[in-house]
């Protein structure tokens, strides 16, 4: 865990807590379907986190999924979070997942919009 600190213009980071990723019991989003940075992550306690965005939430789960299964490969639990955009083989999966989400809605909804407007005959 990490706290951010602000000082005039420094931005200072500071380690608060640390982990092993072998004592995480599951990963709980708690909610999947609205929009919010917060979850939970549970060892031998519980502790209530928030990240920077929804998105940065996503990554995060993602990213413990994926050292998970290249080392560990243990059952690690994550619920509450939407599956289409935890899973890295989805139709929204790659690196800068968030710009290429948002690229795509808009590929499509420019081609049916092209294909709205041309003429039938």
């Amino acid at each position: 865990m990490v706290n951010h600190l602000r000082v005039d213009r420094e931005e200072k980071y500071e380690i608060v807590e640390k982990w092993f990723l072998k004592d995480l019991e599951m990963i709980d989003g708690k909610e999947a379907d609205t929009d919010n940075p917060y979850f939970d992550m549970h060892f031998h306690k519980v502790y209530n986190l928030e990240a920077y965005s929804c998105a940065s939430k996503y990554t995060f789960a993602r990213t413990l999924n994926k050292l998970n299964e290249t080392y560990l490969k243990k059952d690690l639990k994550i619920v509450n979070f939407d599956e289409t955009y935890l899973n890295d083989d989805s139709i929204w999966s790659s690196n800068n997942r968030d710009c290429l989400v948002l690229m795509r809605i808009c590929f499509y909804a420019s081609n049916l919009l092209c294909l709205s407007l041309c003429p039938l005959s």
